[in-house]
């Protein structure tokens, strides 16, 4: 075994429960961003099933031109952010109402005229369902004089989003908020493994080991331990993540290029805690 990874080892058997805390720590930490990054993931997907579903709905006053209809749909086909445009007549929206809404027949069944507008039903592109892309084409089919009112339910969309970018910010304030106090842990250890070993270092100074040869084996250390809280961090999310979606509803579970950065977070916060620390007190041994 290498000379940097045995002593890295040395310096767990040295100080186990001080690695424990260190490596615990940033457990800790991962498995709070894990946990805000897994809400953040399914708030992402339920978003995508959302917008696969987003669509612009423009009602027709009765009496329209079928020719202003028509020249209107076919403007509307040409918008950047259009990938259809469907004419919904009246006599179909009443079919559609009574096909998917069973409370209708009863509530208008006895009438004797069709309650509901034509309408032109606008679906969008895939990367055109953002809030402002749908505002933007709603805002001008409501611009067409036979238009009555655009409906595509911007509050709610705008909710949802929001709901998104608060999951995201919570799950980096948190995070790094945590790898913080994880790394003033990491550098403790290290310390306190330096001073340990301060007569050791020493000698290897005098027979010329170079400051990159001592510094090694302590950010060998610094990456084990991340790497360590990592994967505890991962497995415990792990546990979360089938609890929750066995008990409470069900949940998708991260992409395998999530939980990699996540261990890769680990062994990054592990390796500069150990570097600045390194730095700081290989001098004054």
């Amino acid at each position: 075994m290498p000379y940097v990874f045995r002593e890295a080892l040395r310096a767990f058997h040295r100080a186990p429960l001080l690695a424990g805390l260190s490596a615990g720590m940033i457990a800790l930490s991962l498995f709070l961003v894990g946990l805000f990054g897994l809400a953040a993931y399914n708030i992402k997907r339920v978003l995508e099933r959302i917008e696969a579903r987003v669509e612009v709905v423009a009602y027709i006053r009765d009496g329209a031109w079928p020719e202003s209809i028509n020249e209107a749909r076919r403007q509307i086909a040409e918008f950047p952010e259009v990938r259809e445009v469907a004419y919904i007549s009246k006599e179909a929206a009443l079919l559609k109402a009574r096909r998917e809404l069973p409370e209708f027949e009863s509530l208008f069944g006895d009438l004797d005229s069709n309650p509901l507008p034509a309408s032109l039903e606008v679906m969008l592109k895939p990367n055109q369902r953002g809030t402002e892309a749908v505002a933007s084409v709603a805002d001008r089919i409501r611009q067409y004089d036979f238009v009555d009112d655009v409906r595509y339910g911007g509050e709610w969309l705008d909710k949802v989003y929001l709901l998104r970018r608060v999951a995201a910010t919570a799950t980096l304030i948190l995070g790094a908020a945590f790898a913080i106090v994880a790394s003033l842990i990491i550098g403790a250890a290290i310390r306190m493994a330096i001073y340990a070993r301060r007569d050791e270092i020493a000698i290897m100074r005098l027979v010329g080991a170079t400051e990159n040869f001592v510094r090694q084996p302590f950010l060998v250390e610094g990456v084990m331990t991340g790497v360590i809280g990592g994967v505890l961090a991962l497995s415990v999310t792990w546990l979360a993540f089938i609890i929750v979606s066995r008990s409470v509803f069900k949940l998708e579970w991260l992409p395998v290029s999530w939980t990699g950065a996540g261990v890769a977070a680990g062994a990054f916060v592990g390796v500069v805690a150990s570097a600045i620390a390194v730095r700081r007190h290989l001098r004054e041994v």
